[in-house]
């Protein structure tokens, strides 16, 4: 199954490169995140799982206080980003410039949640009710556009960012990921 969807993905990745954002919304991540949103994978291994919880939660302690959101954010991050075939640091440390982990962030643009997803696309895959606040749904939706960016440039993160953050060819807002993949989030 998980070589079947990473052959489609690829197959939808190759035919996204033709869309461009004069295009108007990209149809190819449009239908990834209708089928994410159907989904409902589970984690594949609890213990490792566990140790990545505790040494995150230290790491994620002085931003978010509340033990219980914290795991909950860590817990849901971990699960959206393993089914996402992402690292979950990478998602993180997205969430930490994005919003700072303020599951109510709302930008001057409309993006909603931690890792700010714009509203359009609940309308453009046809679930209008899906919350974006609700945890469970913005990392879905986000961590989906961020797969679907890496896949779409070839690995290249500091693209697939600038894609993510809508400043392709600008690098300040890849660094500030990356700066804090490396600093912060990095397994050791």
């Amino acid at each position: 199954m998980t070589l079947l969807r990473t052959t489609l993905l690829c197959l939808l990745s190759l035919l996204a490169t033709a869309a461009t954002a004069a295009d108007g919304p990209d149809l190819v991540l449009r239908e990834l995140l209708r089928a994410a949103a159907s989904e409902a994978d589970s984690f594949g291994d609890r213990f490792d799982a566990q140790v990545w919880l505790t040494d995150m939660s230290g790491r994620l302690e002085k931003t978010v206080q509340d033990p219980r959101e914290r795991l909950d954010i860590l817990r849901n991050v971990h699960y959206e980003a393993t089914r996402a075939e992402i690292p979950p640091e990478l998602v993180l440390a997205v969430i930490e410039v994005e919003s700072n982990f303020d599951r109510y962030a709302i930008s001057v643009a409309g993006a909603r949640g931690l890792m700010q997803i714009m509203p359009f696309w609940l309308d453009e895959i046809g679930r209008p009710d899906d919350n974006l606040w609700h945890i469970n749904t913005n990392l879905r939706f986000g961590c989906t556009i961020l797969k679907h960016y890496i896949e779409r440039e070839n690995g290249n993160l500091t693209r697939a960012l600038g894609r993510y953050n809508g400043s392709l060819g600008k690098r300040r807002y890849p660094n500030k990921v990356l700066d804090k993949l490396r600093l912060k989030w990095f397994r050791i």
